[in-house]
C-alpha cells in the first residue's frame, strides 16, 4: 500500500495549549481584495501540503506552470491575474534544494512584476538554515538567501521552527516563525501508550532547551546525553587555529605574546538523568544525518530504556537514513509534513507523519484578514 502524506496523522480538535483554529472552509477570495495560493514546487508529491491548506481555506490553488527547460533553466508562467491581490506561495523543499529555491525566487519576482499587492512566502522548512553561522572561511548562506528573497519581492515570510531563531534578523520583512510543538506534544499524549512513564531526552547539551520545554509541558523528567560530538563551534571549524600557533619571538613583542588555550578533550559518553525502565523520547528540530540519533539510541538502550522515539519537526532523512533507522534500536521516528518524505516512509515503516497544515492555513487566513498573529504563539516562551 502506498502510504504518502495522505496518511499523515491529523490532530484532533481542539489543539493543546489553546491553539484552537477554525478548520471549516471559508470563502477567502471575497475578503480584502482577494487571495491567491500558489505552490511553487514542480514536483507532484510536494504539492500535497498546498492542497491541504487550500482545502482548509475553501479556495482553489492558483493556476501556474513551473517546469524545467531542456538546459535545466526554471520557467514560471502565471496563468491568472494577481493584480492587487494577496499572493501566498507555498514552497516545500524537495531533494533538489537549489532548483526549489530558484522556483520560489522566479515565482515571487513574476508576481511582483504582475502588480500583486502582497507576496507572502510560506516556507515551512527554510533551506540552508544550518549554514547560519560563520564557519572558517565560508559564508553565512542563510543570510544570502534571505537577501535574495527580499530582493525578489517577498513582503512577508511564514516558516516553522527555524534552526536558529536569529535567522529572522537576516530579513528586512516580517517573519512569523511558527511552532510545531503543539502537534508533536499531542501526538505523544495520544499515540504513545504509557507516555507518563517516559523521559524527554536531549541527544546533546545544545538541544537541552527544546527538551526542557517538552518535559515541562508534559510534566515529565528530562535526560541529557553528554560526551558525543558536539554541534558547537570548535577551533578547527571557525578558524581560531589560524594563523598557525607557532611561537615566533621575532614576529611579535614578548609582552604581547598571546596565551594558548588548553585543547579540548571529548569526555566519555554519559547520560545525565535516569532512563532505566522508561520510554525515551528524543526531541530535536531537524533529523537528516541520523548517525547522532542512532548513537544516542544505542546509549539509551544500554542505560535501560525499553522504547525509543524520535520527534523532530523537519524530516529531511537524506541518503540511506531510512535503512539505518529501520535497522536501529529506534522504535519510531515522528516528523511533520514540512518536507515531503513519501519515499522514505516506503523504505522505513517506522517513520510517521504529523500534519501541520492546520496552523499554516490559520496563519494565512489571519494575515489575509489583517488579524493578530499572537494567538498562534500563546504559551510559547522565548526559549521554545
Amino acid at each position: 500500500m502506498n502510504e504518502g502524506l495522505s496518511s499523515a496523522w491529523a490532530p484532533r480538535e481542539p489543539l493543546p495549549e489553546s491553539l484552537e483554529v477554525d478548520t471549516k472552509p471559508q470563502d477567502m477570495s471575497a475578503a480584502k481584495g482577494g487571495l491567491v495560493i500558489f505552490t511553487a514546487n514542480s514536483h507532484p508529491s510536494s504539492r500535497e501540503l498546498g492542497k491541504r491548506i487550500a482545502e482548509r481555506l475553501g479556495v482553489e490553488l492558483g493556476k501556474v506552470q513551473v517546469y524545467q527547460e531542456a538546459n535545466r533553466e526554471t520557467r514560471v508562467q502565471i496563468e491568472e491575474s494577481v493584480r492587487s491581490k494577496d499572493v501566498f506561495i507555498i514552497q516545500t523543499v524537495s531533494k533538489d534544494v537549489n532548483t526549489t529555491i530558484m522556483e520560489l525566487l522566479i515565482m515571487v519576482y513574476a508576481c511582483r512584476t504582475s502588480c500583486a499587492r502582497n507576496i507572502i512566502g510560506v516556507i515551512p522548512y527554510f533551506p540552508y538554515s544550518k549554514q547560519c553561522k560563520m564557519r572558517k572561511r565560508g559564508s553565512i548562506v542563510s543570510k544570502l538567501l534571505a537577501s535574495m528573497m527580499c530582493k525578489a519581492g517577498l513582503t512577508h515570510l511564514i516558516t516553522m521552527d527555524l534552526h536558529q531563531k536569529e535567522i529572522q534578523g537576516f530579513f528586512n520583512i516580517p517573519v512569523d516563525n511558527l511552532r510545531a510543538s503543539p502537534f508533536l506534544l499531542q501526538y505523544i499524549q495520544e499515540e504513545i501508550p504509557d507516555y507518563r512513564n517516559a523521559v524527554i531526552v536531549a541527544k546533546s547539551p545544545a538541544s537541552a532547551k527544546r527538551a526542557q520545554s517538552f518535559a515541562e509541558r508534559l510534566r515529565l523528567g528530562i535526560a541529557v546525553i553528554h560526551g558525543e560530538a558536539q554541534d558547537a563551534e570548535s577551533d578547527l571549524v571557525d578558524g581560531r587555529h589560524s594563523p598557525p600557533t607557532v611561537k615566533n619571538i621575532g614576529a611579535i613583542h614578548p609582552s604581547l605574546e598571546i596565551p594558548l588555550l588548553i585543547p579540548k578533550e571529548k569526555p566519555p559518553i554519559t547520560v545525565v538523568g535516569d532512563v532505566g525502565g522508561r520510554i525515551a523520547i528524543i526531541v530535536d528540530d531537524i533529523i537528516d544525518d541520523v548517525d547522532s540519533f542512532l548513537a544516542a539510541a544505542e546509549t539509551l538502550k544500554e542505560r535501560g530504556a525499553y522504547k525509543i522515539f524520535v520527534m523532530a519537526t523537519h524530516g529531511i532523512l537524506s541518503s540511506d537514513a531510512p535503512h539505518l533507522i529501520e535497522e536501529s534500536a529506534i522504535d519510531e521516528v515522528v516528523v511533520t509534513n514540512t518536507i515531503p518524505h513519501e519515499i522514505q516512509k516506503l523504505q522505513c515503516p517506522k517513520i510517521k507523519t504529523v500534519d501541520i497544515s492546520m496552523i499554516l492555513s490559520e496563519a494565512i487566513r489571519r494575515i489575509h484578514n489583517g488579524e493578530s498573529m499572537s494567538y498562534l504563539f500563546r504559551n510559547i516562551g522565548m526559549d521554545d
